[in-house]
């Protein structure tokens, strides 16, 4: 699978922009067992400033620490025992990150389906626990620079037919605070979307 991993650059903007523009991108992950990943198809924008369910919302901690750190690297974070990846954007010092919720799987599937112990396509790589569980992405990710080009990167599709994606946006899915914001953006018809895909808004 040939892609050109996303520059610094990328990450450095307004988050919802980035999280957008991050559908139809490949999430890669590579191990001594091979190389594994797919097309991102959901994701969710944290926002830096007016946002109560940024982790970064009452200040810096030990736990979100990578959220204040230079765009283009892993945050990741536990939460009821399972592992969610993130991609931190904005400048150093400007907490913002998006959530990576889906991938569609496009290589590797018989490594993520013996890490995921289930041969259910669907269910491979929708939501974003199962995610990091089929790519084995766990906390030593946090902080992890995804413009490397090495072991979890995020890259452009060479292989992109060059149609346009259709792309709606929703709430987000499962928070007790700021659930009416538009913030989290998926692919149309999709079978991959974790969450529901009932729209505001599509283009």
């Amino acid at each position: 699978m040939q892609s050109v991993v996303l520059s610094r650059e990328f990450y450095l903007r307004d988050p919802a922009v980035v999280a957008w523009e991050l559908l139809g991108k490949l999430l890669l992950r590579e191990t001594s067992a091979g190389l594994c990943g797919g097309r991102i198809v959901e994701v969710e924008a944290y926002l830096s400033v007016r946002d109560p369910a940024c982790h970064a919302s009452r200040g810096q901690t030990r736990r979100n620490a990578s959220m204040f750190g230079p765009p283009g690297r892993a945050y990741v974070y536990m939460i009821h025992s399972r592992w969610c990846l993130n991609a931190v954007t904005e400048p150093e010092g400007t907490p913002s990150a998006v959530l990576i919720r889906a991938i569609e799987p496009l290589v590797g599937i018989e490594l993520m389906q013996q890490r995921r112990g289930t041969d259910i396509m669907r269910d491979l790589t929708r939501g974003p626990a199962r995610l990091c569980q089929a790519l084995a992405v766990d906390r030593t990710f946090d902080g992890w620079g995804l413009t490397t080009g090495q072991e979890l990167w995020i890259g452009e599709d060479l292989s992109a037919t060059g149609s346009k994606l259709r792309i709606a946006k929703s709430g987000r899915i499962g928070l007790s605070s700021a659930q009416r914001r538009l913030l989290r953006f998926f692919v149309v018809d999709n079978r991959f979307v974790s969450g529901r895909t009932g729209r505001r808004r599509t283009t």
